[in-house]
């Protein structure tokens, strides 16, 4: 992975977590365009899904709570109005399966084996909006089910895109809810299901990234967690991203990694005196840098920054 490659991201809130520090660090990056997802099986469906650039319709939604809600999304794809909430699904659709297209890496990042199958159609929810309990069968999908499942993907994404690189891992973060033994047996049949995919293909480009074992084994000190002893604390969440950095990411883009933190910071920097001549003078270097760095390393997108600036700098004037 360098800043002239691409990488999508499925998956967990861990998926997140790495996701968004890419995004922060000006990586081209697509971040779960369903939502977070938990399940492997929620997870295959939304990638077929992407790869028929599948149109949602009015069919495909439900009414609750004052929502119109997606079964095969998260929450934050639902709205009060049904053409947005549509609208919202639809375009992402379409903009995440032209990104799949051509993007060179695949994360997949499995948070449980646990799942839950809606009783009326059969289906298996990627989220259940606060549904009732009992319109739904839970049960834990086991090895073969997942390895078998995953193996026809794989096979479909690579027909898709020949050249995409598939990374798997594992949720460091527990589904406490579960049980301390349920959650055990449920990432150990992740890990197993994972260990029988990548080795029993022909295709190696599939990995597996230990995410899960680098909390359990290196970070076992509770300053490593939030405050609710389950998620990752911002020191574990840096440390397991430093690995996950040094495990793909190339060393002439780690080089660049100081530079771009650098002009982000400057760029969120407050000033003691926003109406001051040293202020402004900040402004115009920071851009300055921002131009020289993207001349030298065009694929660097820094539209978001330099719009900022350039609104700093018309308050300035007025």
């Amino acid at each position: 992975m360098d800043y002239s490659k691409s990488m999508m991201l499925f998956g967990s809130c861990f998926s997140e977590n790495i996701g968004q520090k890419l995004i922060d660090l000006k990586f081209k990056v697509d971040m779960n365009p369903f939502g977070i997802l938990y399940n492997p099986e929620s997870i295959a469906n939304s990638l077929k899904l992407l790869l028929k650039n599948q149109t949602f319709t009015e069919s495909d939604l439900f009414f609750d709570q004052g929502l119109w809600n997606s079964f095969y999304h998260h929450s934050r794809f639902s709205d009060v109005n049904r053409e947005m909430a549509l609208e919202k699904i639809n375009s992402r659709i379409k903009l995440s399966a032209e990104f799949l297209k051509t993007a060179d890496f695949l994360m997949i990042t499995f948070g449980t084996a646990w799942v839950y199958e809606l009783i009326s159609t059969g289906q298996i929810v990627s989220n259940c909006h606060k549904i009732p309990a009992k319109l739904f069968n839970r049960f834990r999908l086991g090895v073969n089910e997942i390895s078998e499942a995953y193996h026809h993907l794989l096979d479909e994404l690579w027909k898709f895109n020949p050249n995409l690189k598939i990374i798997f891992t594992v949720s460091p973060i527990r589904h406490w809810k579960d049980g301390a033994v349920e959650n055990q047996v449920s990432k150990s049949t992740l890990i197993l299901s994972i260990e029988r995919l990548i080795t029993g293909i022909e295709n190696r480009n599939c990995s597996y990234f230990p995410s899960y074992e680098i909390m359990m084994d290196e970070l076992r000190d509770y300053r490593f967690y939030a405050e609710d002893m389950i998620h990752l604390s911002p020191v574990a969440t840096d440390y397991i991203f430093d690995r996950f950095s040094k495990f793909l990411i190339s060393k002439e883009s780690m080089n660049l990694v100081d530079n771009v933190m650098k002009i982000r910071k400057a760029v969120m920097h407050r000033p003691v005196n926003s109406s001051s001549v040293e202020y402004k003078k900040n402004l115009l270097l920071n851009m300055d840098k921002i131009n020289k760095l993207t001349l030298c390393f065009p694929y660097l997108n820094f539209e978001q920054e330099k719009s900022s600036l350039k609104q700093k700098l018309t308050d300035f004037q007025d």
